[in-house]
């Protein structure tokens, strides 16, 4: 009668899936990450149009809400202190864009105000930012 010998080499971890699964979570984060990155304004009921479309790449972002505040990336400023700001920022990066997010809602004419600001700072490119129209 013959007696089989058993494998008695030490267990070890497969390495390959755990690859896979590390490599899954790693791409899952980079899309996270530039989908939270992709829109740097306040969030407004944006005009709709059916030719809106913005390369959103180097841009400074100006937010404009519906009670007349209005927002520099995120941060709320004076007119005063956009001026100032969008001279700092057109100084230092001169082919820097400006994409303005008014709300639907908000005043043409401080829309219009914001505009004149930004020229008055320098900065020659600036887009207006809308939904796309179905």
């Amino acid at each position: 009668m013959k007696i089989s010998k058993r494998y008695t080499g030490k267990p070890r971890i497969e390495m390959i899936p755990l690859i896979d699964v590390v490599f899954l979570l790693l791409i899952a984060f980079i899309f996270m990450t530039m989908s939270m990155t992709l829109h740097r304004g306040i969030p407004v009921d944006l005009p709709r149009a059916s030719t809106s479309h913005v390369d959103k790449k180097d841009f400074i972002s100006i937010g404009i809400r519906a009670d007349g505040k209005i927002f520099l990336d995120k941060e709320e400023v004076t007119s005063a202190g956009l001026l100032s700001k969008l001279t700092r920022y057109h100084n230092r990066y001169p082919d820097k864009k400006v994409i303005i997010t008014g709300d639907k809602r908000a005043s043409y004419e401080l829309v219009i105000s914001v505009m004149d600001v930004i020229r008055k700072s320098g900065i020659v490119n600036l887009s207006l930012e809308t939904k796309w129209k179905e």
